[in-house]
């Protein structure tokens, strides 16, 4: 297997979940401030989920760490149902000891968001950069809202996810129409600054993107392929995203 990745190929969702959960966990018993980089999506929620019984059942503490997260819709307030913020106390911040105040996700009503992702951008270097981001992969390869074209050295700015990310998204909104057309997202440069990346994915709709990133040419096209640079990148994968992996 031809790529700088480290595949590792779990059973199913929740052994995966456990798995990047206890990575997060084992930074943490290291390096109680360690600095967090977080996704949102469908696919984190079991990991944040075993993150939280750590904390509960385990004593995993998050009080000293710094959490950063990839991206935000650009016109949401973190208030609003469907924003990343509210996700993430949703299924992460309200169950585990972390400070507010050092939860940091892009404000989606920023009056000049370009200041606000340079901004951010300030943040994550001022904490000295994070030890471990999670990522979650769109289908076409999109990694946060790095969509497909996005430079390898591409820092936070605003984008326009894909059509093709609108309607993966818009089953969470009443009304498709709703889902906003713009967002702020952390670079591929920004994730590539990373020490440790695990990207995780699960089921056979996301096996061609798998495929393409870990043994497709290292292309702009599917940002994902990017991370076969990065130093100490794994993919957590399903059988089923995996499935079309060559030996």
């Amino acid at each position: 297997m031809a790529s700088g990745i480290d595949v590792r190929v779990l059973d199913d969702a929740a052994t995966i979940a456990q798995e990047a959960a206890g990575l997060f966990a084992a930074l943490l018993r290291d390096c109680p401030a360690a600095v967090l980089g977080l996704a949102t999506g469908s696919t984190p929620e079991l990991t944040y989920a075993e993150m939280g019984r750590l904390h509960r059942d385990e004593g995993l503490s998050f009080a000293q760490a710094r959490a950063f997260n990839l991206d935000e819709y650009l016109g949401l307030d973190g208030d609003h149902d469907q924003s990343f913020r509210y996700f993430m106390q949703k299924h992460l911040f309200d169950h585990i000891d972390i400070r507010p105040w050092n939860t940091f996700i892009f404000d989606g009503t920023a009056r000049d968001p370009q200041a606000e992702c340079e901004a951010f951008e300030a943040k994550i270097r001022a904490v000295g950069g994070v030890d471990l981001w999670l990522l979650g992969l769109g289908g076409n390869g999109h990694i946060a809202f790095n969509e497909p074209g996005s430079a390898s050295d591409s820092r936070s700015r605003v984008v326009t996810p894909h059509p093709e990310t609108v309607a993966a998204n818009s089953r969470h909104f009443a009304d498709p129409s709703e889902v906003p057309a713009q967002g702020l997202s952390v670079g591929v440069g920004t994730i590539m600054d990373g020490r440790k990346i695990v990207l995780i994915a699960t089921g056979a709709h996301k096996a061609e993107a798998v495929a393409r990133a870990v043994q497709g040419p290292r292309t702009p096209a599917c940002p994902a392929s990017l991370l076969q640079d990065h130093a100490a990148c794994t993919f957590m994968l399903d059988r089923a995203a995996a499935r079309g992996l060559s030996a």
